[in-house]
């Protein structure tokens, strides 16, 4: 038993503690994010105001990281908007939203499925914003976009990249008809 005057120190220290006090523990989040690069185009103005048929909306989505440094990726969300009528183009606009991503201590899957799935989850309501504020600064009705399933869209990539992975090993294992 301890009396009072005694300094208690902790046997068990913090596990995750390393060296120096080093944190070993996982962890994973966005620093900040901005606006990398936006272009806005509106090529038929003012004719295309006068436009009554309803334009046809094309989106496009592209999901990139890079390596700032070793806990730091940028993680882009690039997205293009295309409107179109049968008399031509009424907007045209590509943003790429970006984000820096904190990551340390996740192993590799984790922190891949961190940097394709739930950063971009993180920023797309923002990118949404601004899209919507940048189909409207131009003059027409804000682009309501629905919300997405990044995890999902995730999930389908790689099991797509697996699946051609397997055909790549099978159609190299298996020689073609004929020869020997």
């Amino acid at each position: 038993m301890a009396d009072e005057g005694d300094i208690l120190t902790d046997t068990n220290p913090d596990p995750a503690a390393g060296a120096n006090g080093a944190d070993r523990n996982p962890a994973a989040g966005i620093i900040s994010q901005y606006i990398k690069d936006m272009s806005v185009e509106n090529p038929n103005a003012p004719a295309c105001y006068q436009w009554t048929d309803q334009p046809q909306i094309d989106l496009q989505f592209n999901i990139g990281a890079n390596r700032v440094s070793d806990e730091v990726h940028e993680v882009e969300l690039k997205i293009t908007a295309t409107a179109k009528s049968e008399k031509g183009n009424l907007y045209l606009i590509d943003l790429s939203y970006c984000g820096l991503a904190g990551i340390r201590n996740l192993p590799d899957e984790h922190a891949h499925a961190f940097l394709y799935a739930e950063a971009p989850r993180i920023l797309f309501p923002f990118a949404r914003r601004v899209l919507s504020d940048a189909t409207r600064d131009a003059g027409f009705p804000p682009l309501m976009l629905d919300p997405m399933d990044f995890g999902a869209l995730y999930q389908q990539q790689l099991q797509a990249r697996a699946q051609q992975d397997q055909q790549a090993q099978g159609g190299m294992m298996n020689p073609p008809s004929g020869e020997a």
